[in-house]
Formats: structure tokens, sequence, C-alpha cells
């Protein structure tokens, strides 16, 4: 093998490799991934994030709520259905992360909520918070601003959505 092959197969492996997401974080048994938001509407006064937090200690820890330059209050919340009506909560005293569990922050479940926004969240962008645990302390993460319907991480980058007829 010719030494540009070698290094043309050296950089293809590179570039075919999955690399974590750049908004992963890990303090202490905590693993905060794929923080997230959706894009808003000019005058939105509020914005919904997502993240995944796996506890892989042997005690519980618990988000209490956060911090986000770009609105006025940063709080847990949940979504369940109640008689067939979806009602929102907000958990005053945040959530537990049990040990050895995962708990997925997304659409229509567990999510963070960004009261009172200053501004309007925009596709591509990235939103720095500060997560508030009660064991684990303040954690910074960074959530990808996604477009306006997406149902998850990176559905507003190329990925279809399920049931989507994308033609070329």
């Amino acid at each position: 093998m010719s030494r540009f092959s070698m290094i043309a197969a050296a950089v293809i492996a590179a570039l075919s490799a999955t690399p974590a997401l750049a908004g992963d974080v890990t303090v202490g048994t905590l693993k905060i991934s794929a923080p997230w938001t959706r894009a808003t509407p000019k005058g939105a006064a509020v914005g919904g994030g997502y993240l995944t937090i796996t506890n892989t200690g042997t005690a519980p820890d618990r988000l209490t709520g956060g911090a986000v330059d770009i609105a006025a209050r940063f709080e847990v919340h949940e979504m369940s259905m109640d008689n067939g009506v979806m009602k929102m909560r907000e958990l005053a005293d945040g959530l537990e992360i049990k040990p050895g569990e995962t708990i997925e922050f997304k659409p229509g479940s567990y999510h963070v909520m960004f009261m009172g926004l200053k501004q309007q969240l925009i596709q591509g962008q990235h939103v720095k918070a500060t997560l508030q645990f009660e064991k684990a302390g303040k954690v910074d993460v960074d959530f990808a601003v996604e477009g306006l319907g997406a149902q998850s991480p990176g559905a507003a980058s190329g990925h279809t959505m399920p049931g989507m007829n994308m033609k070329h």
C-alpha cells in the first residue's frame, strides 16, 4: 500500500468514526448527553430544552433547576396524560435520577423550560446553560438549536423524520 493510500485510508476512517456529540458532558457519576432545543418564532416567551441524563453511580442525584442567559428563568417540567388531556407542570423539587437510571428529557415528557425568553432561538445557534444538581453541583451544557418542529437532536440537519418520503 502506498503512503498516499495509507493516509487516505486513515482520513476516511477518521471521517467515518462517530464521535461523542459536542454537547456531551460527564461530571462525577452523571453523564449528560445530546442537549438540544427547538428554534422559536419571533416574540415567543418560552422555549423547551431536552437532553439525556444517566446516573452511573450508586447514589441518587437530583436535577433541581438551572440558569440560562437567554431567559429570565430555567425550570424543570414534566408532561403527562390525565384523562386524555396532556398536562404540563413544574417539578418544584426537581427530578431525582436514581443510581443506574437514564432519564430522557424529550417532547411530551420531562423537559426544561426557558421562561421569559429575552431573544429568539434560531436554528443552528447554541444556547449555553447551567444545570443545577443537588450533589454534582453546577454543570455547564450547550444546547444545540434545532428546527422549529424538531422531535430529536439532529432532526433538522439532514436526518428525516419517521414517515417522511424524501426523494432526491
